[in-house]
């Protein structure tokens, strides 16, 4: 059986998120921008993070120069899609229908992003007119 992708916690989304955003950094740059204060504790919390998410393969280390220089190893929609690939597992049986039809009925959808899915939707039904 091919082995689940392994999720990401919420610390270490944290430092996706700066690299996603930076593109890439060292690690005292993400304790910087991380943890403001810089304790000792943070530098070793941040280095453990990002070991955790190189096996992951999130992540990953330029080691030609000092400091090391790191850049996500996953782009952000992958990372997207498998969370909700795994949601729609769990929860709907596979289907990312309820998923869709939940965030449309609880109102947390806004009128900008149904008129893109509008669109979206029109380009997958007419793929030929792009």
């Amino acid at each position: 059986m091919p082995r689940k992708a392994q999720d990401v916690t919420a610390a270490e989304l944290a430092i996706l998120q700066v690299l996603w955003d930076k593109r890439e950094a060292t690690v005292r740059e993400l304790v910087t921008l991380l943890y403001p204060t810089r304790t000792a504790s943070d530098l070793a919390t941040v280095q453990k993070l990002l070991k955790r998410l190189e096996a992951k393969d999130c992540v990953l280390r330029d080691r030609s120069g000092w400091p090391h220089v790191f850049r996500p190893g996953i782009h952000r929609d992958d990372l997207i899609i498998r969370r909700l690939r795994n949601t729609a597992n769990e929860l709907c049986g596979g289907s990312i229908s309820p998923l869709l039809t939940n965030l449309v009925k609880a109102g947390t959808v806004t009128s900008d992003e149904i008129q893109r899915l509008r669109a979206l939707l029109d380009v997958l039904d007419n793929p030929e007119e792009v």
